[in-house]
């Protein structure tokens, strides 16, 4: 009697524990291999997965120039006119 019950207990445990973890350790498994399978061969040469896991180096950063293109000479000259103007006016 008391060995019927250890097997239908250890029945109910096989059941309703070990098999449930081993499908989660094996769906678990098979989408641990298929992201490295995937990094290896594809996800490691995307640029912004190598930003985001930061393999990418970063590149040194130039200062801009202080006359970059014709708008700022264009508001550079009329800020000069102005000052000439203002410093004749003061005389």
């Amino acid at each position: 009697m008391a060995g019927a019950a250890l097997a239908a207990a250890w029945e109910l445990v096989v059941i309703f524990v070990f098999r449930p973890l081993l499908a989660f350790v094996f769906v678990l498994s098979i989408i641990v291999l298929s992201w490295y399978v995937a990094w290896r061969t594809v996800l490691v040469h995307v640029p912004l997965v190598q930003e985001i896991a930061g393999l990418r180096r970063k590149k040194p950063v130039k200062p801009k120039p202080l006359y970059r293109g014709r708008i700022s000479n264009f508001y550079n000259s009329l800020r000069n006119t102005k000052l000439e103007g203002t410093s004749s006016e003061d005389r």
